[in-house]
């Protein structure tokens, strides 16, 4: 027994020393997690998120660091080991199987460019042998029109947000005018910041060209996941009208992963505003998608996805729904990144309880309402057999509808096994995102109205439907 346990302390002592002698190896080298560690874009004057890098021995022996270097450093920022200053790391002693913990940052001075501008350096890293080992830097630095003010920010009169370079918005950004957006034009939105808009919009995307609103964080989360995917990051975007008639225009806005898509709101109960909306994607909201109260709207072609709680929720007003997507899938993934859960609410919501507001009346045509609960569709009025609202060429998740202008749709049956989209789970490590575009099986193709496609010939990618029966919701199937 004890010979036995002289054996185990001799061989450990042996290992030990293997690990802790200097190697008198010249071909002995380093091996490290990457060869370039590379930064998303990072807005000038802003900071990056901090990147690790593994620094690995695994030579039996140890090897000796005669000093680190950065080849420029004048924007890349490094930690040793808890050690910020590198002319302090002389002589650095990396053990046979052991590792060093780099940590690195980046701060990048304006660019005067419109565009993201490439800036690169070199960590070196001189070894005692003379052997040098470098891990290339990489980032893009993008200069950005900042908005903000100590306690938020009003902007008077008219203001455009042009496509020349994105905008990074902090707190609440007030216009009183007209708020105008142009094509290819992209808003940052710092937490917690949000657009408020008290006079008429016009956002003018194109479907090559659209307007991106989304947080500010463009780093990942962790792994492949982009901190995009996780809803949240920022307020949201309300039109709140006090003045009769205003008039809101989107087209090809994509409003990304805060708390509310767009929030429409009127305190009047007559001459109320117009929201019309084409193209667009509001998608990934930890709390609402779209929100229509006291404003009457023309919704087409476009997607309305993934929100913790409604996605679309109308109260008080005319609505008009055609090809339009709606999909509550908000969380159903195998990778935890939300900071909420989804509520056990339906898609969408139809109030026509409040005797306050104007009446709401919604028609949905040629769309798709479905989601991971049972129903996605609640039409919460008085008297089912008098609501004026029409249904038509749909495929919904929801019982029947027993109003009187609900017909030729396509409901969902527990039975159904063929799959309405491409893809309605977040897979992660297969980069496998959410896509509803539509199935080739599926139930929702070919059901649409014709008639009323019509003056709608191409989907929200440009696909025509005009030389056959069209499909529900915004993607016509290829």
């Amino acid at each position: 027994m004890r010979k036995g346990l002289f054996i185990l302390l001799c061989l450990c002592a042996l290992v030990s020393c293997r690990e802790e002698r200097i190697t008198d190896d010249p071909s002995a080298k380093l091996s490290f997690s990457v060869d370039t560690l590379r930064f998303d874009t990072v807005f000038t004057e802003q900071g990056s998120a901090t990147l690790p890098l593994m620094v690995y021995n695994r030579n039996a022996n140890a090897l000796l660091i005669d000093h680190i270097i950065l080849q420029d450093g004048k924007t890349f920022h490094v930690n040793v080991d808890g050690e910020q200053d590198l002319s302090l790391l002389k002589d650095v002693k990396l053990n046979g199987g052991d590792s060093l913990f780099v940590f690195v940052r980046v701060d990048i001075n304006p660019t005067g460019d419109n565009n993201p501008v490439l800036v690169n350096d070199q960590l070196v890293f001189h070894l005692a042998s003379g052997n040098a080992q470098t891990v290339e830097l990489e980032a893009y630095g993008q200069d950005v029109v900042r908005l903000r003010g100590e306690k938020g920010l009003l902007v008077l009169g008219d203001y455009t947000f042009t496509s020349d370079k994105p905008y990074l918005l902090f707190d609440t950004i007030a216009f009183t005018g007209t708020l105008s957006l142009q094509a290819g034009a992209t808003l940052y939105m710092h937490a917690g910041a949000c657009i408020y808009a008290q006079g008429d919009v016009t956002a003018a995307g194109e479907v090559n060209k659209p307007i991106i609103i989304r947080g500010d964080r463009l780093d990942n989360l962790f792994d492949s996941v982009p901190y995009c995917y996780a809803a949240g990051g920022w307020d949201g975007i309300y039109l709140v009208s006090e003045t009769a008639g205003r008039n809101y225009s989107l087209s090809y806005v994509d409003i990304l992963s805060g708390n509310v898509g767009l929030y429409c709101y009127s305190a009047r109960k007559d001459n109320l505003p117009f929201l019309r909306m084409d193209g667009c994607r509001i998608h990934n909201h930890a709390l609402y998608g779209l929100v229509l109260m006291n404003t009457d709207a023309l919704v087409t072609n476009s997607e309305i996805s993934n929100c913790a709680s409604y996605c679309v929720y109308c109260s008080g007003g005319e609505h008009r729904f055609i090809h339009n997507t709606i999909a509550s899938y908000f969380g159903y993934t195998n990778i935890r990144i939300q900071t909420v859960g989804k509520e056990d609410v339906a898609a969408v919501f139809i109030n026509n309880l409040q005797k306050e507001e104007p009446f709401t009346v919604c028609d949905f045509y040629n769309s798709i309402i479905t989601g991971y609960y049972p129903n996605q569709l609640v039409v919460a009025t008085p008297f089912d057999q008098y609501y004026p609202g029409a249904f038509v060429g749909n495929y919904l998740k929801t019982d029947t509808l027993t109003i009187p202008h609900a017909e030729r749709n396509v409901y969902w049956q527990k039975s159904d096994t063929v799959s309405v989209f491409r893809n309605t789970f977040y897979k992660y490590k297969e980069y496998n995102y959410y896509d509803f575009r539509l199935d080739s099986l599926s139930p929702a193709i070919a059901i649409g109205d014709s008639l009323t496609a019509v003056p709608y010939s191409t989907d929200r990618n440009g696909i025509s439907r005009a030389l056959c029966i069209p499909d529900a919701g915004c993607y016509q199937h290829e």
